[in-house]
């Protein structure tokens, strides 16, 4: 396989920690669709806990890396999306959400950009949950936007196999 034409989607988080695994939840998903509706070649689907040395090793040499992770944001509406993407070496983000992780996917960025192991492209899915408390299984709010997110995630992805986003 090309590495130049390889894309990553990573589910961060933890998933006994209820909303916080809503990156692990569409990851699922994407497994489970991809059974009927195959993603493309060189498309893999992981899952890590957030530790900036582990999302590194997983999207360095990639063409295209989606992160999906829960997020916290004041004042905060549980379920809201907000979509980032790495712009000129810098993680761009519209409204107040930052991840639920002690060390966050920024800390993670700059270092893979002082190491030079950044993702040729960089997109982040942050999901604001509800529930980051211990125990199993999504809040009704979060586990709404997985279905769409899942969608749009797959839509992303085939559209950067597409002639333009193949390069």
């Amino acid at each position: 396989m090309n590495l130049a034409t390889r894309i990553v989607v990573i589910g961060v988080g933890n998933e006994y920690r209820h909303d916080d695994g809503v990156g692990w939840a569409v990851v699922a998903r994407l497994a489970e669709q991809a059974e009927d509706r195959a993603l493309p070649d060189g498309t893999t689907l992981r899952v890590c806990d957030g530790d900036p040395a582990r999302l590194i090793g997983l999207w360095e040499a990639a063409d295209l890396a989606i992160v999906v992770d829960a997020a916290h944001a004041h004042p905060g509406h549980p379920g809201r999306v907000h979509r980032l993407e790495l712009d000129g070496e810098r993680l761009t983000q519209t409204g107040g959400a930052t991840s639920s992780h002690g060390l966050g996917l920024g800390d993670a960025v700059e270092l893979a950009r002082e190491l030079n192991r950044l993702p040729r492209r960089l997109v982040v899915y942050a999901v604001e949950g509800a529930n980051g408390g211990l125990g199993m299984g999504l809040s009704a709010t979060v586990a709404a936007v997985v279905e769409p997110l899942t969608e749009r995630i797959a839509e992303e992805v085939e559209l950067h196999r597409g002639p333009a986003g193949n390069r």
